[in-house]
């Protein structure tokens, strides 16, 4: 199957590359055949003028027929320099291009590259010389071939990154489609592991072990709920994010290093925002693990809580290494990441919880180096309509 698209793919550009090249080869032609078709006219209103010259000096009559030739060429810009008299008759120029000395020798020069000059002679004596250049429909389909170019760049362009977000959205499928599959199989075990805790009850072993076992399942069907999540859209329900954090909170400080300090400062009364339990304690843990990392297992991480008038602002802050500003947005991108080890992908599922989930923002709110990192979320608080 995607060695035929890829067929198709290089059969569509390969077919295109052709097309543009027939173009290109056809427009080069026609605008040889209308310099061509140029030169043969300028010819012919030369010996129109030729034949007026010669009868100016003879002093007979000049036909109608080369009047009517002289006066009907109105698109091919030309200069006539009469050596007797050594001065120059422009015509079909703007006036402002040729006002001066140097800029008619300026554009003498350009015709002349353009096209040989036609000299005019009379009894083996230079009469006149015409140089002329291209008439201005030429001169715009000069720039036809430029033009057809850009614009197939950009078709390329286009159909570069819509294959890309193709693939993209594709690979987001596969991801999407084995973390629900993890999820499911991830459900085996831990029922097992339910199961095998209810009879840890009744022999009598000591409740502390035991509650800390029923944590940890609660955490991971917390986890297999997550998993379950990706790729459909969360449902979001009014939740004390004040209580919701500070679960996530106490859960990480108990199963951290003694060498890292956690303090916390959250509002006494609840506040209220539009969550979804299981990616919100998914987010602190990413943004808590990702600072307990940039201080490399050693310092302190704080939590706080702050509202505005339409907000919720959490504040996550640890002791580490700092980030680069010009690192501020990079940081949130998929794939982006300064460790050794890691795929980078913590930092931007946050992001995507946050902003696209609850229609919130994430961002880095300060940064120093060597003294560590603030991230903030912002929240609307909820508002009961």
């Amino acid at each position: 199957m995607n060695s035929n698209k890829a067929l198709i793919r290089w059969l569509f550009i390969i077919f295109s590359v052709f097309i543009i090249a027939l173009i290109l080869w056809n427009t080069y032609a026609f605008f040889n055949q209308l310099k061509e078709n140029e030169r043969i006219k300028m010819q012919i209103w030369a010996t129109a003028l030729y034949e007026l010259q010669e009868g100016n000096i003879a002093g007979s009559d000049v036909s109608e027929m080369v009047l009517n030739v002289l006066e009907n060429n109105t698109t091919t810009p030309m200069i006539v320099h009469s050596h007797k008299e050594d001065s120059y008759d422009e015509r079909n120029i703007s006036q402002d291009a040729i006002d001066t000395k140097a800029k008619i020798e300026a554009k003498i020069q350009d015709f002349s590259s353009e096209y040989t000059p036609i000299e005019i002679r009379y009894n083996n004596q230079l009469l006149s010389t015409i140089y002329y250049g291209n008439s201005p429909i030429i001169n715009k389909l000069k720039y036809y071939p430029a033009v057809l170019i850009v614009i197939m760049i950009l078709l390329f362009a286009a159909i570069y990154f819509f294959n890309k977000t193709a693939k993209s959205a594709e690979q987001n499928k596969l991801w999407a489609g084995m973390a629900k599959e993890t999820a499911h199989q991830i459900g085996t075990p831990l029922s097992s592991l339910v199961g095998w805790t209810e009879i840890l009850k009744s022999e009598q072993v000591n409740p502390d072990y035991i509650k800390e076992i029923e944590k940890d399942i609660v955490r991971l069907e917390t986890i297999t709920e997550r998993f379950s999540k990706v790729g459909s859209v969360p449902k979001l329900g009014k939740w004390d994010i004040v209580e919701e954090t500070q679960a996530s909170f106490d859960y990480l400080k108990n199963r951290s290093s003694k060498l890292i300090k956690f303090e916390i400062d959250v509002p006494d009364e609840p506040v209220f925002v539009e969550l979804n339990k299981q990616l919100y304690s998914w987010t602190i843990e990413n943004l808590v693990k990702n600072g307990i990392d940039a201080m490399k297992g050693k310092g302190t991480i704080s939590v706080s809580i702050i509202t505005t008038s339409k907000n919720a602002l959490v504040h996550i802050s640890d002791t580490g290494k700092g980030i680069p500003k010009k690192n501020f947005k990079r940081i949130f991108t998929p794939g982006f990441t300064t460790k050794k080890r890691g795929w980078g992908l913590g930092l931007s599922l946050a992001k995507r919880i946050i902003d696209e989930y609850h229609n919130g923002k994430i961002r880095v709110l300060k940064s120093t180096p060597t003294l560590g990192t603030t991230i903030e979320i912002s929240l609307r608080q909820y508002k009961k309509l």
